[in-house]
């Protein structure tokens, strides 16, 4: 791998580091710049005096508010170290042959981009919503085991560093190289990029000897640990610590989804980490899990699916909370068909568990097996209908506002749509064996992947960024950003299909001159998302020191339609309470308070 690869992970992980360190210090300067208003630090209400400031306080929190938002930095690190790993390969293949970076450093790319972004950005970030927003849901005080909560998190940056480590251990055995410490430059050297794809089949990934790939092993569990502990403690949270008045009536669609996904998480996620720990054993200590002469490379691929396909559900279904929970604010009615909204949900966590083995229907397993595996697979398609369904009655004769989470979510249902049609093709037993291992399959996927799921993140961050931040980003560019993503997405993937279609396979970085302009259109709409994304990040940020202060919690006109919810009348207590603090400490009404 060259070293120009590990210059976007340097730049994020010192940008994450200099967040941290400043918020503190920015929070103060921000306030300082509102004209004249009381400053939010100088003015903190007692309970927000209690906490520290800057890195203590982010290194001792137990709030699930703050361990919330280290969860959605350390998400959105991952997401943006992962897609410069996308964007790298789509510019690979702009041309046929070699562009810029070679076959070596594209295997380790398409594998450090799977890996990064299947298991260290989205359920971070799902879980980092979650931590914030579900006990204010559904009424607790916090999370039920709060320091569990934040050696959850924690145990997820060494997880990062051991899974990316070749390029670390790159950069550091570069830097301190030109002090002659051989002995030590010569191990770090010798850790390079896991390049085994993110299924890590056996025997290639029992036969690489790259250590790396046992650190990445390694760091794989230590995710695994951690999302464990996290789903166990939503589950006890939602059981154990809603208020009197929410029942499982009256439970809001988002803990519902979490607490499917956290149940889902419960049985899969031990499942890989026994067979991460047996293949580390087979690469380092001579056992034979994997070896022909034992379980043999089948055993490896059903452990592997047995968690890989639920985790789709796992990084969807908290998707599809948002979109239930987000969409009808915007439509003006309230979700059509709550109840089988939830019995969809319920029943795609159960059935999750029965379609592992239709990635396997080429590895020659008896026909009979593959034919029960099929139809469970076709047969999951139903609850995900329903739900699709039920999203579009409720924008039916609806008041649609056409706000940028709106949008998102308009776009994401439409991109779900097609890739789970597409996806119910590959359930079908001789269309997989013909489309197997084809750029169809990344359209699909990605078509879910970077389309309702992302674009459920980005609405929920529109849509909740007056209660993370108490003020307001550009709506302007934010729905700018929103249409940008969706064309982003459908330009970019729709192309792998045809490719799929065409027989072009995926992981080679060198193709066929006849497949130049699809490869080029696909960059170029990856380009469009990478924009958009900067865009976000952009409007996020500026909004945050300079958008102006939200003075009423009904930001969005919930309150008309009956939809002012438990996390927003939580949020107006607190802008009341500020208010209240501040007339206290000063004797006069603070600016832009009409009461």
């Amino acid at each position: 791998m060259v070293s120009i690869d590990s210059v976007p992970g340097v730049v994020l992980g010192v940008a994450l580091l200099a967040v941290l360190a400043g918020v503190g210090v920015v929070r103060r300067r921000r306030a300082m710049a509102d004209g004249g208003y009381p400053t939010t630090d100088e003015r903190e209400t007692e309970t927000e005096t209690e906490k520290p400031f800057g890195l203590v306080r982010w290194f001792t929190t137990v709030d699930h508010k703050d361990i919330g938002i280290l969860y959605i930095v350390y998400g959105l690190v991952a997401a943006l170290w992962g897609g410069t790993d996308a964007m790298m390969l789509r510019t690979e293949l702009i041309t046929p042959g070699k562009t810029i970076w070679g076959t070596e450093t594209y295997n380790g790319l398409f594998t450090t981009h799977g890996v990064t972004m299947i298991f260290l950005f989205a359920l971070p970030v799902f879980f980092g919503i979650a931590n914030y927003f579900l006990p204010i849901l559904i009424g607790a005080d916090d999370m039920s085991f709060p320091r569990i909560n934040a050696i959850a998190f924690w145990l997820l940056p060494p997880a990062l560093v051991l899974v990316r480590g070749g390029l670390i251990t790159e950069i550091i055995a570069k830097v301190i190289s030109p002090l002659g410490l051989t002995a030590l430059t010569a191990p770090l050297l010798a850790l390079k990029p896991i390049d085994i794809s993110w299924t890590m089949y056996t025997p290639l990934s029992t036969a690489v000897a790259n250590p790396q790939v046992d650190l990445a092993l390694l760091g794989l569990h230590l995710s695994g640990i951690a999302t464990t502990m996290g789903a166990i403690n939503f589950i006890v949270t939602i059981f154990a610590e809603r208020s009197e008045d929410v029942t499982w009536a009256t439970l809001d669609i988002f803990s519902w989804t979490m607490l499917t996904t956290s149940a889902i998480a419960l049985f899969a996620f031990p499942v890989l980490g026994s067979a991460l720990i047996m293949l580390f054993l087979d690469r380092n200590f001579g056992t034979a899990f994997f070896a022909l002469d034992g379980g043999g490379p089948m055993l490896w691929q059903h452990l592997f699916w047995f968690w890989g396909h639920p985790e789709v559900y796992i990084l969807v279904l908290p998707a599809f909370g948002l979109v239930s929970l987000i969409l009808p604010k915007f439509s003006g009615r309230k979700l059509f068909g709550f109840k089988f909204v939830v019995y969809s949900t319920l029943a795609i966590g159960v059935l999750s568990f029965g379609v592992w083995a239709h990635h396997m229907f080429t590895t020659g397993m008896d026909p009979r097996v593959r034919a029960s595996f099929m139809a469970v697979s076709i047969a999951i398609a139903i609850p995900s209908a329903v739900k699709v369904f039920n999203w579009m009655t409720t924008m039916w004769s609806g008041r649609i506002r056409l706000t940028a989470p709106m949008i998102l979510l308009v776009g994401g249902i439409g991109t779900f749509i097609i890739g789970g049609v597409t996806g119910v093709f590959l359930a079908s037993i001789p269309i997989d064996l013909l489309l197997h291992d084809t750029y169809y399959v990344v359209g699909h996927f990605h078509f879910i992947i970077m389309g309702v799921i992302a674009a459920a993140m980005v609405a929920a961050s529109y849509y909740w960024f007056p209660i993370l931040t108490r003020r307001m980003y550009d709506q302007r560019v934010a729905r700018v950003q929103a249409v940008l993503l969706i064309v982003g997405v459908v330009v970019t993937f729709t192309p792998l299909l045809i490719l799929g279609y065409l027989g072009m396979p995926r992981r080679y970085a060198y193709y066929p001159a006849e497949f130049t302009l699809l490869q080029q259109i696909a960059t170029a709409g990856a380009y469009v998302i990478g924009v958009s994304v900067f865009l976000w990040i952009t409007n996020m940020i500026q909004s945050m020191r300079t958008g102006p202060l939200v003075m009423n919690a009904d930001v969005w006109n919930l309150k008309e339609t009956g939809q002012f919810t438990r996390e927003w009348q939580w949020f107006e207590e607190r802008l009341e309470e500020r208010r209240s603090f501040e007339r206290s400490e000063s004797g006069t009404a603070p600016p832009g308070d009409d009461d």
